[in-house]
């Protein structure tokens, strides 16, 4: 293959991807037969998938996939896979999501698994349940990544795979899991299916044993779907504050594993438990989720982290229990950027907000399902800064960035440093950005603590902000252009901002 970059298999295989995504898109066509809605919007898709697909496959040269296609597959799939998730709301013509930018934004976020919606509380009766069943799947398709997903299944993806994978979900240690990277890639499917089902089963055992009344079968598969890829989309127009107790709790748990590397639980499958204890990011997760947990549970406890006194939570001061499960609750799903909520946190006072802005940029474990910075990168980072600092006092002295025994090298701290830096950059870009709508856009009023959480939302897949932009309210205020730019800002962050960047230098398309 010559210097230059072959799109065109790129693009092949763009086509591939879409054949293979018409099978999962049966699902809500069985959920509109059950609950006899139409089927149409589904079926319509389907034939779209399979058309385009192999239209863009017959154009395909047989190349191999070079290490420059591989950005470019990734990058283009995470555009063309949403662009096919927004026809079954453009079909069906109800709500909101019948305009097509808003489609796209809704698409956009489910497959980044954002989980910001255009809907708004009182926009979901509008929609059927096999269209609010399609929301949450394509949050359970992008969670472990799509990429990842084809190449388990898909022998011409076997050569270059690795690199695929390293592209789409930067964090991934994959090939030290097994030799081959299409069996790791199958391992981690099968843990991340194994683990929705455990959900599942956990969320409708606890309405079986009546700890749940409105924990039904749809609603189980629905949470199961978005839990696990730290989506956080819902049926519920309130989310999980439409459950009980038991069920927060019990989604609490689901939100920990979903932001946990799922190459541990794999190293505990096959006998090596203590990979999981013993992992410097592992217990550096928990410790930040706890310590930001205990903090938050105090100022709800005693009152100073309430604005105002939701009616709907009216015990939570003087309350323990109750104080610790919305301040855990919270503080989980904004650290695994999953996006639920279990009260309307925009009812919490401006310091206890600055709490959770400052945990949407944490971010879960390299190699899971959470979006953001993640631990990892502010753990070497943390590393590195000790290391500069003992060396400003000891010049002479050699001291190199280890984590769990094994030395990081300078290359790899360099380039963390720079993806910091680039998403703290755009960051502050976006949050410009969006300050400058809010003053346009006569439809809204923007603080800047509002707009910096929207800018951290988007970017960092997170979901919910403050303001406009809360855990009951909607992006859909928001003008089409504001929206257009926050569905790039979705991209990029599921992207992790450098595979991005790459393919948008000249470099990357010259010899």
């Amino acid at each position: 293959m010559s210097g230059i970059v072959e799109w065109r298999v790129s693009v092949g295989l763009v086509g591939t991807v879409y054949r293979y995504l018409s099978v999962p898109i049966l699902v809500p066509v069985v959920v509109a037969v059950v609950y006899g809605e139409s089927p149409l919007p589904f079926l319509a898709t389907i034939l779209v998938a399979v058309a385009v697909g192999t239209l863009l496959e017959w154009q395909a040269p047989t190349d191999d996939l070079g290490h420059r296609e591989a950005f470019l597959l990734v990058g283009l799939t995470w555009l063309a896979v949403p662009m096919l998730g927004m026809l079954p709301y453009l079909v069906a013509g109800d709500g909101t999501v019948a305009q097509p930018v808003n489609a796209l934004f809704e698409s956009m976020s489910g497959f980044t698994t954002t989980g910001a919606t255009v809907l708004g509380s009182i926009s979901f009766d509008t929609h059927s349940h096999a269209m609010l069943m399609w929301r949450q799947l394509s949050q359970w398709l992008g969670g472990m990544g799509i990429i990842v997903l084809m190449v388990a299944i898909l022998p011409e993806l076997s050569v270059g795979g690795a690199r695929l994978v390293q592209e789409e979900a930067p964090g991934f240690d994959l090939t030290k899991l097994t030799p081959k990277i299409r069996k790791t890639a199958r391992i981690l499917w099968l843990i991340y299916l194994g683990l929705t089902v455990l959900a599942f089963l956990v969320y409708y055992g606890l309405h079986a044993l009546g700890m749940a009344d409105n924990m039904g079968l749809y609603n189980a598969v629905a949470h199961a779907l978005t839990s696990l890829p730290t989506g956080g989309f819902s049926p519920e127009g309130r989310s999980v504050e439409a459950f009980s107790p038991a069920i927060q709790w019990a989604v609490v748990f689901f939100m920990i594993v979903a932001g946990t590397n799922f190459a541990l639980f794999w190293y505990a499958l096959i006998g090596k438990p203590t990979k999981l204890v013993d992992n410097s990011e592992f217990r550096t997760y928990l410790f930040s989720m706890a310590a930001v947990s205990v903090f938050v549970t105090v100022l709800l406890f005693t009152g100073a982290g309430l604005a105002s006194i939701p009616e709907r939570v009216p015990t939570i001061i003087g309350d323990a229990e109750h104080a610790l499960r919305q301040a855990v609750f919270q503080v989980v799903a904004i650290v695994t950027t999953t996006g639920y909520a279990s009260m309307d946190f925009n009812t919490w006072s401006e310091s206890a907000k600055v709490v959770l802005l400052f945990g949407m940029f944490l971010g879960g474990s390299a190699g899971s399902a959470a979006g953001s910075i993640k631990i990892i990168r502010w753990y070497v980072a943390g590393k590195s800064l000790q290391r500069e600092l003992f060396t400003a006092v000891h010049p002479e002295a050699v001291r190199p960035v280890r984590v769990d025994n094994s030395v990081i090298d300078e290359g790899t701290i360099g380039g963390l440093v720079m993806f910091i830096l680039a998403f703290l950059a755009i960051f502050a870009l976006s949050t410009v950005v969006i300050l400058v709508e809010g003053h346009a856009n006569p439809d809204i009023s923007l603080s800047a603590l509002e707009a910096m959480s929207v800018a951290i939302a988007t970017l960092g897949n997170v979901g919910p902000g403050f303001g406009l932009v809360g855990p009951m309210n909607s992006f859909l205020p928001f003008s089409d252009p504001a929206k257009l730019y926050m569905v790039v800002l979705m991209w990029i962050g599921r992207l992790e901002i450098l595979s991005v960047l790459v393919i948008m230098t000249p470099s990357y398309w010259r010899r």
